[in-house]
């Protein structure tokens, strides 16, 4: 059997029209697309003119209300960390000054102390105005957390003792303080000054004996 020109195996034509549809549908929506994006289309909602400028304008208002709301936070910060830097500089002065304050009585009665021993010719009352200076300073002292440090009779503790020298002593044990040169002070558990010592080593004499003696040590080995 031949077969007519242009029909396919069952004998019916292409439908060439679908594909033509198809194609122009295709080409509608390209259309639609590129005019979206040049200015809108009025046949797709949402991409009319007014309606782009419409949500460009409410872009723009939200940026500008996060730059205004970044702006005033800034201020803010920088506004906080002055008064955190005023607050901190007036307690420095405050305690300062409450400091000095406490010093004045000091003075005066050194101050006192100086006129008596100018007009009296007895040793003891001068001494005893002195003594009265030094108890006036150590009471401001331990009010301001400061207090002296034990040295004499300590073992030797560079934490808190600072040795100047080292001297031999049969009646004191190795690295014991046995004089104290400057008195030392803590402020709470901090050592403000080392007391400034003289420490006590062994002598040769005892190292001998308890047979420390390195020439003594080869002979007998």
């Amino acid at each position: 059997m031949t077969r007519k020109h242009g029909n396919d195996e069952n004998g019916h034509q292409p439908d060439d029209g679908s594909h033509a549809n198809k194609n122009d549908m295709d080409s509608q929506r390209e259309e639609q697309t590129r005019k979206a994006q040049v200015g809108g289309d009025p046949s797709i909602p949402g991409t009319e003119p007014d309606v782009l400028a419409q949500m460009l304008a409410d872009k723009e208002k939200e940026v500008a209300e996060l730059k205004d709301k970044y702006l005033r936070s800034l201020a803010d910060s920088e506004n906080a960390r002055k008064r955190i830097r005023q607050q901190s500089e007036e307690s420095t002065r405050l305690q300062k000054e409450a400091l000095l304050r406490d010093l004045l009585p000091i003075v005066d009665n050194l101050e006192r102390a100086i006129e008596a021993a100018r007009g009296s010719s007895d040793p003891k009352s001068i001494v005893q105005g002195v003594e009265l200076v030094l108890r006036t300073l150590l009471d401001f002292l331990r009010n301001h957390g400061v207090t002296p440090v034990d040295a004499v009779g300590q073992s030797f503790d560079p934490f808190k003792h600072e040795a100047v020298d080292h001297v031999e002593s049969d009646s004191h044990a190795p690295n014991t303080v046995i004089a104290e040169v400057h008195r030392g002070y803590q402020l709470g558990d901090r050592t403000l000054r080392p007391a400034r010592v003289t420490v006590a080593k062994g002598s040769v004499e005892s190292n001998s004996e308890s047979g420390s003696d390195p020439e003594r040590n080869d002979s007998e080995n």
